[in-house]
């Protein structure tokens, strides 16, 4: 008994010895883990955003550090006509299969006065006691209006990609256009110049992207079927697309901030357009054209069903023709057969499959019922389809042999005609009705109610149709007021925006949404104070409070409650996370400065 339980301590105490060890040994590999990147030796690398840009414009310096960093962000040697200043920083932390990888990210913005071409002379850093150098940067200024030149990239263009520029009348062909765009925004569906084409339907289009030197377009892919009505030299194209670009705003002054809060970006209505492609239309040629032809161009099988072949004079036989290819199916007519003459015939009908997006290949199937009219038909006649083959330069005739068919005579025996016999038809004299006699009673009296016109409720009742014309005529004249007077419009708007921004305010500082919360704040200080300073609401920024609302005689109380609030709307991203008793605090605020900024007058009636 005492040899057991001394064995069971034995192994108690060895399970506990393994376990200590398995931990140690764990948490050394956790220590190695985060020691590892460490290890790693640290790199500088220099980019610019762009290398051409147009004067008063900004590009971005970007300086990236991986695996360490300086203590302060490096010094940028300064260029004569080159102003380049601080822009702000951002760090970037990854694990991958166990490894740890971390870089951190300085920006500067670099704004030119003069056109030139410039060069931004290699950029020092000390990390951990060596010195890392970057490699010099090339960056070229044109003169305000000249960015369309081709020397630089552009913000967009268009591109028409057809196959060949040899085609036969009514041959089918793909065409390709291809948009590339640097900042796509509200893009519309091109517009092709195809005078002697006609064109299929355009779908939705692919979108890729394409590194072009500094440049990253987004490329949309649009495809559509074309094909020529007459002969001749043609004209396909230009390619006309309408899209809205995003450009940065030339500004005279250096505002770090700017673009973060969107006072950087200009929206622009561009239109650009391709070069026309030249198509050589060819006439179909006159030789060897078959009498079955109809004017299908392309590639055709034939396949032909038809259902019962057992029948009886006088039942219906449905025909199902099948044409499978590519060309123009929608155009394709039921071939003509003059051979059916002992057939009665009635119209057929016609469905077309595509088997891809554009409608350049597919299967259209034609049903058409047909009756025989006597016993002696003992087939149905083949069926001819001719067309011309654009790959081969030639005429093609598929047929289809004649299907065998079982006739029987009718076994219903048609009624013989009835003869009616033309007899007089007695006509029943009307009863003789005579005069009604005078009642000798009055009978029961009942009440006779006043007329509907002197009915309280009918002459209320009349009041509707007016009511609802006078409601009709004011709801008129206050959107015609609207309509004539943007800046009460706007004024309504924005009263309506911010009553429900504070609504969502209380909401998320409720649930903590700090991020959500402040970039609410940001928005609804720019829409109330363009809505004062008759100012687009992305152009606000902190520097308006002092330069135009002071003019408009603003409290010193109201212009410090503003800064404070774009000061902490600022300070939001890059500060600790806020618990909700924090947001919730400054809800008064923002509305104590949205109401005092509403008893401003607005820029027009000053």
């Amino acid at each position: 008994m005492v040899s057991a339980t001394c064995l069971i301590c034995g192994l108690a105490k060895w399970a506990e010895h393994v376990r200590t060890a398995l931990c140690g040994i764990f948490l050394v590999g956790l220590s190695l883990l985060a020691i590892v990147p460490a290890l790693a030796a640290p790199s500088l690398t220099a980019k610019l955003d762009r290398d051409t840009m147009t004067v008063g414009e900004s590009a971005v310096l970007s300086l990236t550090f991986e695996g360490g960093a300086p203590s302060r962000p490096p010094p940028v040697p300064s260029q004569p006509n080159l102003t380049i200043q601080y822009a702000g920083q951002s760090s970037q932390f990854t694990i991958v299969n166990g490894q740890t990888s971390s870089a951190l990210t300085h920006n500067y913005r670099v704004i030119a006065s003069q056109p030139g071409d410039y060069v931004i002379p290699a950029i020092q850093a000390v990390i951990e006691n060596r010195t890392h150098t970057t490699q010099p940067l090339r960056l070229k200024a044109l003169k305000a209006g000249d960015n369309t030149a081709g020397s630089g990239p552009k913000h967009a263009f268009v591109k028409l990609i057809v196959p060949k520029n040899t085609v036969y009348v009514g041959e089918v062909f793909p065409m390709e256009i291809q948009l590339y765009v640097q900042n796509p925004h509200d893009l519309q569906m091109p517009q092709i110049k195809a005078e002697g084409f006609t064109l299929g339907t355009m779908p939705q289009p692919g979108r890729t992207q394409v590194q072009s030197g500094n440049v990253l377009y987004t490329v949309f892919v649009f495809k559509v079927a074309a094909s020529p009505v007459k002969a001749g030299t043609l004209s396909l194209g230009p390619v006309e697309c309408s899209l809205v670009l995003r450009y940065r705003k030339s500004r005279d002054s250096l505002d770090p901030l700017g673009d973060l809060f969107g006072g950087g970006i200009e929206l622009r209505k561009v239109t650009v357009s391709s070069e026309a492609q030249s198509i050589e239309v060819l006439p179909l040629p006159k030789e060897n054209r078959p009498e079955s032809f109809n004017g299908a161009v392309g590639q055709f099988s034939l396949a032909l069903n038809a259902s019962p072949t057992n029948v009886t004079a006088g039942d219906p036989i449905t025909l199902k023709l099948q044409i499978t290819g590519s060309g123009t199916l929608d155009a394709l007519p039921f071939p003509q057969q003059p051979e059916w003459r002992e057939f009665k015939t009635y119209p057929p009908t016609s469905k077309v499959v595509t088997s891809d997006p554009i409608g350049l290949s597919g299967v259209k199937t034609f049903e058409q019922v047909v009756i025989p009219q006597n016993v002696e038909v003992k087939e149905l006649p083949d069926i001819a389809f001719s067309f011309f083959d654009p790959d081969l330069k030639a005429y093609r005739t598929l047929q289809h042999p004649p299907i065998p068919l079982s006739v029987r005579p009718s076994t219903v025996l048609q009624p013989q005609p009835t003869v009616i016999a033309d007899t007089p038809q007695l006509q029943d004299k009307p009863p003789v009705r005579d005069i009604v006699h005078i009642k000798p009673y009055l009978g029961m009296a009942v009440q006779v109610h006043p007329p509907l016109v002197r009915q309280t409720w009918f002459l209320a009742l009349q009041a509707i149709p007016l009511a609802a014309w006078l409601s009709a005529w004011i709801w008129r004249k206050r959107q015609e007021m609207l309509t004539k007077d943007p800046r009460l419009r706007r004024r309504l708007r924005v009263s309506a925006l911010v009553r429900k921004g504070l609504h969502t305010l209380h909401a998320l500082a409720s649930a903590n949404r700090a991020e959500e919360f402040f970039a609410t704040v940001f928005r609804l200080l720019q829409e109330q104070l363009g809505e004062r300073l008759d100012l687009p609401a992305s152009s606000i920024t902190e520097a308006v409070v002092d330069e135009r609302l002071r003019s408009r005689d603003a409290s010193d109380e109201l212009i410090r409650r503003l800064h404070e609030l774009f000061l902490v709307c600022n300070q939001a991203r890059y500060a600790a996370e806020r618990t909700p008793q924090e947001l919730m605090s400054i809800v008064p605020q923002v509305e104590l400065a949205l109401r005092d900024l509403m008893k401003l007058q607005d820029e027009t009636t000053r």
